[in-house]
């Protein structure tokens, strides 16, 4: 069991990564930039100048030949306008969460750590092991007062104390729902809305030969392993996987509710039927990517980015190819929607006995200050205005995406940049694609700090989920649910919902 959810599921980290990895790699060009940040710090001279260590992730980027996470232009730009010497350590992402663990049990602890589990954040707050950070933020952090909501500053409080600096998600939520328009066309079908039509469509988009090549090598509908890709077929049953609902007056796991048998159900008949591609649970996103760019699948649970991704790589490959956006299905009850990401995206935490506390405070309200420059890059020569029309250089662009390694520990939003930018990109509908996913998400109603029992028991809970791909395929049949509705429960879940309800409770 997992507190929040994004896709595919069961794998947070990861999409967390990768969400904020495909977000940077979109940040093509952006509003003119000032050359440098609001008041800048006096620069003093290298040898003089603070050190500061920080354990960050890399993202999985790499540096231009000649230069690495310590010695780099954008960090070297940090360093001159916050006057400090920034020592950075970059541990594996595939073992950074392990790696942060091992750190926190050493002897020679860092300055400050970015981590992204709530669960780690709430394990080394409870130990004492983390430093309040209120009366360093009001000194030395006006941009991160400024910028960073007070509902979210909440969130990261224990005894009304802060601990840790949030970075937070740009966007809500991820999926939305994408069609071939020729494929409707050849077929005589209109855009589908609900249930029932989306389920006439596999039907028609399986057996009807809708790339007309004669051949019945399409398929209706596909997922990614672990029921990535889903989200949108549980939420037109008025649920989702991993979310808290309010169910009269109490909070409900959306994973235990009969809604989600119903959507299990449904599923399963289409599997059954051939209608959802066999080898759905083999799928890795480039499986995915690949069936769509060349011709296989019509009809898929896209991301917000897909249109300048596999969707543009098929129309690429085949002219006449033409995707729009289609509504969410719409259930037997009149239910749509889609999941939503967690508003914080990372913690940066101080080790209690950090003797440079002040400096990260300050480089991180830089952070949040010159967002722009961190975010876009160097004007005039990442890009540069020609009238109204931005132009870039897109190789140099390429080389400079490292710089989001330093950007996003303090991504605070900004909605105006966040269009102009996506509406630079050109015509792939991005922007109104993420504002068609942030009117149909169904809110995850617990956004506290994880409780006891959650840490004790999420593992176990989370292996139980597997009969729900089990079911879908048939290899245990639909009661097999309410067996495990009672496992859950008897394994940890019902503590869970108990203490997830006082804090509910405790928030009216």
């Amino acid at each position: 069991m997992k507190i929040r959810s994004i896709l595919p599921r069961r794998n947070t980290r990861l999409l967390q990564l990768l969400t904020l990895i495909v977000g940077i790699a979109i940040e093509l060009t952006g509003c003119s930039l000032p050359g440098q940040a609001e008041d800048p710090p006096t620069v003093g001279d290298q040898r003089s100048r603070p050190q500061v260590s920080i354990v960050i992730s890399n993202l999985g980027m790499t540096f231009p030949e000649g230069m690495d996470e310590n010695d780099n232009r954008y960090l070297n730009y940090i360093e001159e306008q916050t006057g400090l010497d920034i020592q950075v350590n970059t541990p594996p992402t595939e073992v950074y969460d392990e790696k942060l663990d091992v750190i926190m049990s050493s002897g020679n602890l860092p300055d400050m750590l970015h981590a992204y589990e709530p669960v780690w954040f709430d394990n080394y707050v409870k130990q004492g092991a983390l430093l309040p950070l209120d009366d360093l933020i009001e000194q030395y952090g006006p941009h991160l007062k400024a910028k960073i909501p007070p509902e979210v500053w909440d969130r990261v409080k224990y005894g009304g104390k802060i601990y840790a600096v949030p970075s937070l998600n740009e966007v809500t939520g991820i999926e939305l729902m994408y069609a071939r328009k020729d494929w409707l066309d050849r077929l005589g079908l209109d855009p589908p809305e609900t249930l029932d039509e989306y389920y006439n469509v596999f039907q028609a988009f399986t057996r009807n030969d809708p790339d007309g090549n004669g051949l019945q090598d399409t398929v209706g509908l596909t997922f990614t392993a672990e029921l990535g890709r889903s989200s949108p077929f549980f939420g037109a049953f008025g649920t989702q996987l991993d979310t808290w609902f309010e169910r009269d007056g109490h909070l409900v796991y959306g994973n235990i509710l009969p809604e989600t048998k119903e959507a299990l159900g449904f599923l399963a008949r289409l599997y059954q039927e051939g209608l959802l591609e066999r080898e759905f649970p083999l799928n890795l996103q480039t499986n995915l990517f690949e069936k769509v760019e060349n011709g296989k699948v019509g009809l898929f649970s896209a991301t917000w980015y897909d249109t300048r991704g596999p969707i543009a790589a098929n129309m690429k490959r085949d002219p006449d190819a033409r995707w729009i956006p289609l509504e969410y299905p719409t259930g037997p009850k009149g239910d749509k929607g889609v999941n939503g990401i967690d508003l914080i995206r990372g913690y940066n935490v101080i080790p209690v006995n950090s003797p440079h506390a002040a400096e990260v405070i300050q480089l991180l309200d830089f952070i949040a200050s010159d967002y722009k420059t961190l975010k876009l890059g160097f004007e005039n020569e990442i890009w540069r205005r020609e009238g109204d029309r931005i132009v870039t250089d897109f190789a140099l662009h390429d080389e400079s995406l490292y710089r989001g390694i330093y950007q996003s520990l303090v991504d605070v939003p900004d909605e105006t940049l966040f269009k102009q930018r996506l509406d630079s990109l050109g015509d792939f509908n991005l922007y109104n694609n993420i504002q068609t996913v942030h009117r149909n998400i169904m809110s995850n109603a617990f956004y506290g700090i994880p409780t006891p029992a959650m840490g004790k028991y999420s593992k176990n809970l989370t292996r139980l989920e597997d009969v729900f791909v089990k079911i879908i395929l048939g290899i245990e049949p639909l009661d097999a649910f309410d067996q495990y509705v009672e496992r859950w429960k008897a394994d940890g879940g019902s503590e869970i919902t108990k203490e997830v309800n006082r804090w509910f409770e405790s928030r009216k």
